[in-house]
């Protein structure tokens, strides 16, 4: 009996023993799968946050470019009416140079009608003197009307100066030519959306759809086509196919325009 007894403890012992060994592993297991499924979660929500603030940054990137494409267009419609202005201006100023052309034309006729045969239009029985007086007022009238007519000469001239102006302003960026000698640096670069921020704008006579040449110590390493233009900044795409194998456009590389714009990329 004693025997049996102890037999059936070492069993039990034995038995004990098992299970403890299959809980632990068993419990191991889980540790791991939590600590597998914690961490797979942990990626998630971090690639989900980083997908969440790609996406904010684009729609920000999106809204600035519609903001930019609304004032490129707002300038284009103030300059359409700058130049409307300034030409109904100039229409008006030489309508006023024409009525003053028929004026002197009338009073140089009438003073050299008086020197031969008197005032026209004078009263019957108008003494010498009147006579005289008259003829001054005539040629009074005369000589202002002349230098009326000198300085409204110089504001035709100032008009047509000016919408000369605008019309080749007009051309310039309609056909995506930068003025010559236009050059800068660039100030920042997003790799992520492939563009750059530059260091001159309208101010310095940048237009939208122009190419700039990318300059690094003296050589070209690419090219940028302008997308927006600002008033002292601008931006612009790279033209990645321009770009040698592995360089990258970075801040601080020279940038130029040399030339027609090439449409081509």
């Amino acid at each position: 009996m004693p025997k049996i007894l102890i037999g059936v403890s070492a069993l039990l012992m034995t038995l004990s023993l098992l299970f403890g060994f299959l809980n632990s592993s068993k419990l191991k297991g889980l540790r791991n799968e939590i600590v597998t499924t914690s961490s797979a979660r942990e990626i998630a929500d971090r690639a989900r946050m980083a997908s969440e603030k790609k996406l904010k940054a684009r729609e920000v990137e999106f809204a600035a470019a519609a903001n930019k494409a609304t004032a490129a267009e707002a300038k284009a419609t103030s300059a359409e009416a700058d130049l409307t202005k300034a030409q109904n201006e100039k229409a008006e100023l030489e309508s006023k140079v024409q009525a003053r052309e028929g004026q002197i034309a009338d009073l140089k006729k009438r003073v050299a009608e008086a020197t031969v045969g008197g005032v026209p239009g004078a009263p019957e029985g108008v003494s010498p003197n009147e006579s005289k007086a008259l003829l001054d007022d005539t040629k009074h009238q005369l000589e202002a009307a002349e230098r009326e007519k000198s300085m409204l000469a110089d504001k035709v001239r100032a008009a047509q100066d000016r919408v000369a102006a605008i019309e080749e302003e007009k051309k310039r960026r309609e056909s995506g030519v930068n003025a010559p000698g236009v050059h800068g640096t660039i100030l920042a670069v997003n790799q992520a959306y492939n563009f750059v921020v530059l260091s001159m704008g309208d101010r310095q006579g940048v237009v939208p759809n122009s190419e700039m040449l990318v300059m690094r110590r003296g050589a070209l390493i690419g090219k940028i086509r302008i997308s927006s233009v600002e008033p002292t900044t601008s931006i612009g795409d790279i033209i990645t196919n321009s770009l040698a194998r592995g360089v990258q456009v970075q801040p601080g590389d020279t940038v130029i325009y040399a030339g027609s714009n090439n449409s081509s990329s």
